[in-house]
């Protein structure tokens, strides 16, 4: 099995089983927890500091946030003090979001690319306690630092991870990033193109794939009763596609599958919504794109990912009891 494994926490869970569940996969030998943040209903960073403060070893990554409702400094400053908390246990995941979520809310996210380079660029100068001036396209600061009065001085160690789908990300995240988050709901065979992507951008940097980190998140339903795990995910499915475009694209499902799942639901999707629309999910996509099954079926499945490209799989736990599924992986 891998030799690095990680939990993916989202919504699903109360916030307080969510403290148990990261202290329980610290101590089955669980690397990190990461911790979503993407539709309207949980913040990343809250989570992180509470997984934190009652851990000792495990890493703790936002998995991702977005990098257009935090200005530059507030976001370098919320990073600063989850490494109070947790000295070089904090991974910064930081992704470009995605429409239509962020248009109704009121961003406007032209030139992602430009966007993302500039965040990561001055975000890891800020860190590294550089007095920053820069203008650019979409950040303009004069003479900024983090302004450390009380407390460590030092240059933080938080390494910055790209989550990206579409190739051209995937190639900046290889120029400018440590590592990248791999997205779910896509088959294995999708890693290929995007280590071709990464290694092209690492080459602009004088680097090699090697030299980035890729961790993956893997939606992974698991239960004795196989036909119940893959139940299960579906219901997970039915929201995804019909919510994230980027998603839907990127799992290679139909259009017409999509589009006759959007008729059905609404925004946000009510629990009736996705049991009337989950029957429209095929069952092979279920196994092509996700890891559900028995323990012994989800294992095998994740091997592909990691046989692919990925380094260390971040599973999300979808229903069932999310104990099993942490042995079912556990490292010690």
């Amino acid at each position: 099995m891998a030799e690095r494994i990680a939990l993916y926490l989202q919504d699903a869970h109360d916030l307080r089983d969510g403290l148990d569940y990261v202290q329980y996969a610290e101590k089955r030998g669980f690397e990190a927890v990461w911790q979503a943040e993407s539709r309207l209903v949980r913040d990343a960073i809250v989570p992180m500091a509470a997984y934190a403060v009652v851990t000792k070893t495990i890493k703790v990554g936002s998995g991702v946030i977005n990098n257009w409702t935090r200005n530059i400094g507030l976001l370098a400053s919320t990073f600063l003090t989850l490494d109070d908390l947790a000295p070089n246990r904090i991974y910064c995941g930081i992704g470009a979001w995605w429409d239509p979520l962020a248009k109704n809310v009121g961003i406007n996210r032209k030139k992602p690319l430009n966007a993302m380079r500039e965040t990561v660029t001055i975000l890891r100068r800020l860190l590294s306690m550089e007095r920053v001036t820069f203008h650019g396209e979409f950040i303009d600061v004069e003479g900024i630092e983090l302004d450390i009065v009380h407390g460590r001085k030092e240059p933080r160690n938080v390494p910055i991870f790209i989550g990206a789908t579409g190739y051209k990300m995937m190639e900046l995240t290889g120029e400018i990033a440590d590592g990248v988050v791999l997205n779910y709901c896509v088959p294995p065979e999708y890693n290929l193109k995007a280590m071709e992507s990464l290694k092209i951008g690492a080459k602009k940097a004088g680097r090699t794939l090697d030299n980035i980190d890729r961790p993956q998140l893997i939606v992974c339903s698991v239960d004795q009763n196989a036909d119940k795990a893959i139940d299960n995910t579906k219901e997970l499915l039915t929201q995804y596609l019909a919510q994230q475009p980027h998603i839907a694209k990127a799992s290679g499902v139909s259009k017409d599958v999509v589009a006759e799942i959007q008729s059905i639901l609404g925004w946000p999707a009510t629990q009736e919504q996705i049991k009337k629309a989950k029957h429209l999910i095929p069952e092979d996509l279920i196994h092509c794109i996700t890891a559900s099954g028995t323990p012994n079926d989800a294992r095998a499945k994740v091997k592909e990912y990691i046989n692919n490209g990925c380094t260390c799989p971040i599973l999300y736990p979808v229903g069932g009891d999310v104990h099993l599924m942490i042995d079912t992986f556990a490292q010690k």
